[in-house]
């Protein structure tokens, strides 16, 4: 399987109290563990994003657990009220421990 990409869409600017919506998308085939290979009929391992969490300046903001029914390719929105200027850290956690990371700057003013 190709490199998990995770991709992000935060405003860069908000006012501070501002609630902004944040979308992320990351690139994973979401392996269920129940499909079959089709030239030796053994089935393919169980290899899913698990875990999503979201920190802006070290705080949670967001949090969920990710199960094997959801499709390729997760998706997850979510509103957060912006304090002040500060970084967003994305972090998608595999079955196996692999972590994808990836980090936004939002100013305020």
């Amino acid at each position: 399987m190709a490199k998990s990409k995770p991709r992000v869409k935060v405003p860069k600017k908000a006012e501070a109290g501002e609630i902004i919506t944040i979308k992320t998308l990351i690139s994973h085939k979401m392996e269920s563990g129940q499909r079959k290979n089709k030239k030796t009929g053994e089935l393919i391992p169980r290899k899913i994003i698990n875990h999503f969490r979201a920190e802006f300046n070290g705080k949670l903001v967001f949090e969920t657990a990710i199960e094997p029914a959801v499709s390729s390719n997760p998706y997850i929105s979510f509103k957060m009220k912006v304090p002040e200027s500060g970084e967003v850290v994305f972090t998608w956690t595999d079955d196996d421990g692999s972590k994808y990371t990836t980090k936004k700057k939002i100013k305020v003013g």
